[in-house]
């Protein structure tokens, strides 16, 4: 029997490292699709594959065997360390099939492209994905299906015996204001739940896309990264290459989905009715946005001359708006040469996010509504000084807690952005480009301006990994990376 041991620092080291070893074998199993397909298709690309699972089972097996036998329970800052560790363990180590093999990129550049998977930013550093084995595509696309839930969400799932702690694990990787939510009593039971919605919207995506007309590779790859709102194609022209209205609309139903809270899909799938998604304030707001906004990029890509007629500027304007609000980066003809304002318009939109507890990068839509009524709440308290006033979502009062944790984050957000973006120019990069590309790195989004309108293949190498750290900052919500570089964190 191993020894449970509830205090000891070295057990819950033992704990934390041994939770690190088991995720590494969780993802080394998502190579073993590609070592079928490379070995199906006799395209050699099968050995890269094959190198990197070994390297990721030994460690992950070497972190296990001498961690045997010790046992304790995971406090908050350990689940936090626990999932800033994973996420850079992956970062560092999934990249090795990208060198290794086709498109045999340098190891800045194949960090990016493996962040920006696991992220589900959609960026990416390769230039001519039309003539990449479909092994490389597959896995590529992987990655965002394995980062969309979430990798720590996925080992609480289906490793309940690990007894590490599952609240304080997926504490670090959940998003939203409010992360202690539970839809069933147990946290492996709610981790499950989520996952077995994420599979099966993966799979009613993937059979809509075959039958409206994408080949079944095509289809499964393209749903894995529509249901992750990510955003990568099998091609250089992305989502253009299939110059479909009817593929187009379908993606913007599942990327409706895929950006609405999850935690909304099990009740309406429990209780057997959709009125759940229509009662909640934050998906009412998601929607309204999603309207509005695309009212605006089409009539403004009319107005511009962007397009011949106001048919295809709703086309466009609607699949981009929803593309870039919920994080996913999908584009068709791309906005940077868009007409008047439209080209910011879209960029600055990205900030804004989906729903809380969803596959989307961005603030999430909670916060802006939250945001929103605490800087109109002030505005009043100006007019009357002595009233008293609540912050409501719905008919909920929002707590004065929340509120100071929303208006915490925002501003940190904000001042990451920042940081990073002025880092990025620092490195000789356009002030266009930096800002830009920060933005879409940030709120995991893809696409950008500049330089980097379809690849970061032109940035220099300190470009590229401050826009990884960016990627994660974004991924992680900000506090999850940042609190380990506090003194506090690391005293006992």
């Amino acid at each position: 029997m191993p020894h449970a041991d509830h205090g000891s620092s070295g057990a819950r080291w033992a704990t934390a490292l041994r939770a690190i070893g088991n995720v590494q074998l969780i993802v080394a199993l998502t190579l073993i699709p590609s070592i079928l397909i490379a070995w199906w298709d006799g395209d050699n690309s099968a050995l890269p594959f094959v190198e990197a699972t070994a390297a990721m089972v030994i460690l992950g097996g070497a972190l296990i065997v001498f961690t045997r036998g010790r046992r304790a329970e995971l406090r908050l800052r350990d689940g936090f360390l626990v999932v800033s560790a994973v996420w850079l363990i992956s970062a560092l180590l999934t990249p090795l099939p990208l060198i290794l093999g086709p498109p045999h990129l340098s190891y800045t550049d194949a960090v990016f492209e493996v962040v920006s998977g696991l992220t589900t930013t959609g960026a990416t550093a390769i230039v001519g994905l039309d003539e990449l084995p479909r092994s490389v595509l597959f896995y590529r696309q992987s990655l965002q299906f394995l980062g969309g839930m979430g990798i720590v969400l996925l080992a609480v799932a289906i490793l309940p015996t690990l007894r590490v702690g599952g609240a304080q694990l997926t504490k670090g990787e959940t998003s939203g204001p409010n992360k202690d939510s539970k839809l069933t009593p147990r946290i492996q039971s709610t981790a499950a739940a989520l996952w077995l919605i994420y599979v099966g919207l993966n799979a009613l995506c993937a059979a809509a896309f075959f039958m409206g007309g994408m080949n079944a590779f095509d289809a499964i790859t393209h749903a894995f990264s529509t249901i992750a709102t990510g955003g990568f194609g099998n091609y250089d022209a992305n989502f253009a290459v299939f110059n479909s209205p009817l593929l187009e609309t379908i993606a913007i139903v599942f990327i409706l989905l895929g950006g609405a809270n999850f935690a909304l899909h099990f009740l309406a799938w429990h209780r057997g009715s959709v009125a759940a998604y229509f009662q909640d304030a934050e998906f009412r707001a998601y929607l309204r946005l999603i309207l509005l906004f695309s009212a605006i990029a089409s009539l403004g890509a009319y107005a511009t001359g962007t397009f011949p007629t106001l048919v295809e500027s709703i086309r466009h304007g609607t699949f981009h708006v929803v593309s870039m609000m919920t994080s996913t980066g999908f584009t068709t003809t791309g906005f940077a040469d868009w007409g008047g304002f439209l080209p910011a318009f879209i960029m600055l939109i990205a900030f804004f996010g989906a729903c809380a507890g969803s596959t989307s990068g961005g603030l999430k839509l909670v916060r802006i509504v939250i945001t929103a009524k605490l800087a109109w709440r002030e505005i009043l308290r100006v007019i009357h000084p002595r009233a008293q006033f609540v912050v409501k979502i719905g008919n909920q009062v929002v707590g004065e807690s929340i509120i100071a944790a929303v208006a915490g984050f925002v501003t940190v957000y904000i001042g990451c952005y920042v940081v990073l973006a002025l880092g990025v120019a620092a490195t000789g990069e356009d002030l266009v480009t930096s800002f830009s590309i920060v933005a879409s790195s940030l709120n995991n989004v893809g696409p950008a301006l500049g330089k980097a309108t379809a690849t970061v293949r032109d940035l220099n190498d300190v470009a590229v990994w401050l826009c990884s750290l960016a990627m994660l900052l974004g991924r992680l919500e900000v506090f999850t990376l940042l609190v380990l570089l506090t003194p506090a964190f690391w005293r006992e």
